[in-house]
């Protein structure tokens, strides 16, 4: 018994030490829970280099680094890192923002940290100044662009946007990409190339005589590389080559800085001379024939030939059939000059150059026939028409114009009637007759494309010899009989 009891006691004793202990234990940790309350312990990360940082594009990217530990309020930080995972992915080669989390775990609870990257575009773009072999600026037009590119490494090529400014000295190209890079880049051409040589051909002072046309002996121009510039250069002044005159003629090639080459031509034009008008010593008629040739042309020469009168036709060239009989008159001492090609008022009379060509048609058929110009004529209308009162002054002017190049025009100081006054042979020579009679110097106006005028003439002839009157043709010294010009 006594054995016994001495085990319960032993037994008892034991069990006393367990709950002892485990009492103890549990105070411990409720000790140790207090103190971590009162710690407050938490996991803090420690970051490599700030939480936001930017990454250039395209180029490489690794994560600075970080790390995790435990601190306390109480305690302090831990000594050991705790394992951290990286969660989110960072790609240079597309802009944006990407965000990197980091996550660790204490006890039962998981913490976090984050970092911002910014993936932009932080690189300039890069521009390329091209070159061509063996080109060199010229005067004219300076230096012209050999060419450049432009690229970014996000944009791509962006030539289009550059932007070109010529300082004089350099030219500048400046670039700005889609972020805001910019880039500039400077080409310093060659400029210092001489002027070009602007050489006149023939004279400098050139004296023509009063014509109807001009051709201007023309110019070289050449740079000092031997290029030619004529096409590039100005010709302004104007010569009236039938009016008498001094005129000049500039020449300039300008170049793209506004610097200037010029030259310059003289042209004077003198009036050809003209004898001066000697009246006749006796009395004499001056038969004048006007719109020939026509159909009763040659039976008037026979007439003609049959007392050997001379007379003058101003003939035109709207009866081309009988053109020939203008080369028969003139091979048979008649004289002729120029009334008029197409004897269109409105045409002739549209201005002077209208009138020369006009004119010089009908010179043309007149040396076809004769083979020799006459410097004879006899205005349309004569020169007191006012039917070319539509072009103001143009009767003055072509008054004076043909006289400076040499021609003499013929008015009329008496008249047939066969104009439109009558249609009968006897009153057109009773027209001529009182006309001459008591004037010493009577030029005649007649129609040889009226047979009724034709048909006066012999009558007229005949009475001029009885009553001591000479026919003569008209030449350039003979009375001009001019009208006042009324235009």
């Amino acid at each position: 018994m006594a054995g016994a009891e001495e085990k319960r006691e032993k037994s008892g004793s034991g069990r006393g030490w367990k709950i002892a202990l485990l009492a103890l234990l549990v105070l411990i940790l409720a000790a140790a829970a207090v103190l971590l309350t009162l710690d407050g312990r938490r996991v803090r990360f420690r970051l490599v280099g700030p939480a936001e940082i930017t990454v250039p594009y395209g180029q490489s990217f690794t994560d600075p680094g970080r790390s995790a530990i435990t601190v306390g309020d109480l305690f302090g930080p831990g000594s050991l890192e705790l394992p951290v995972e990286t969660e989110g992915e960072v790609d240079t080669r597309k802009l944006g923002d990407y965000e990197l989390t980091y996550t660790a775990r204490f006890l039962l609870s998981t913490y976090t940290a984050k970092r911002l990257v910014h993936v932009a575009d932080l690189t300039p773009p890069t521009i390329t100044l091209q070159s061509v072999e063996g080109y060199a600026p010229s005067w004219f037009t300076g230096y012209e662009e050999e060419g450049f590119l432009a690229w970014d490494d996000v944009d791509g090529d962006v030539t289009d946007r550059v932007e070109r400014t010529d300082f004089g000295d350099k030219i500048q190209y400046l670039v700005t990409d889609a972020a805001g890079n910019t880039a500039v880049a400077f080409r310093e051409p060659d400029y210092s190339l001489g002027k070009p040589e602007l050489t006149l051909l023939g004279e400098e002072t050139m004296t023509i005589s009063a014509r109807t046309d001009f051709s201007d002996p023309g110019f070289r121009c050449v740079d000092d590389q031997g290029r030619d510039m004529s096409e590039y250069v100005q010709v302004s002044g104007k010569v009236t080559p039938y009016r008498a005159g001094e005129y000049t003629i500039d020449y300039s090639i300008t170049n793209d800085a506004g610097d200037q080459v010029k030259a310059t031509r003289t042209v004077i034009v003198e009036p050809v001379q003209v004898p001066e008008t000697v009246q006749p010593d006796e009395k004499t008629i001056y038969l004048t024939f006007d719109d020939g040739p026509g159909p009763y042309t040659d039976q008037l020469l026979d007439l003609l030939a049959a007392y050997d009168v001379k007379v003058t036709f101003f003939v035109t060239c709207l009866n081309p059939d009988y053109e020939d009989c203008v080369g028969r008159a003139y091979r048979e001492g008649h004289t002729i000059g120029v009334h008029s090609a197409s004897h269109n008022y409105y045409r002739i009379y549209a201005s002077e150059q209208a009138f020369f060509d006009d004119f010089n048609t009908a010179e043309e058929m007149i040396y076809r026939q004769t083979g020799s110009y006459t410097r004879l004529f006899r205005f349309p209308g004569g020169s007191s028409n006012t039917v070319s009162s539509f072009n103001p002054g143009v009767m003055s002017r072509l008054a004076r114009d043909m006289q400076d190049m040499g021609y003499q025009y013929f008015d009329w100081n008496v008249t047939s009637g066969d104009a439109g006054d009558t249609t009968v042979t006897s009153v057109v020579g009773d027209n001529i007759i009182d006309g001459c009679t008591g004037r010493k110097a009577s030029v005649v106006l007649q129609h040889d494309i009226k047979d009724y005028s034709v048909a006066a003439v012999e009558r007229v002839i005949i009475w001029g010899l009885r009553n001591g009157y000479t026919f003569r043709a008209l030449d350039l010294s003979s009375p001009t009989a001019h009208h006042r010009i009324a235009n």
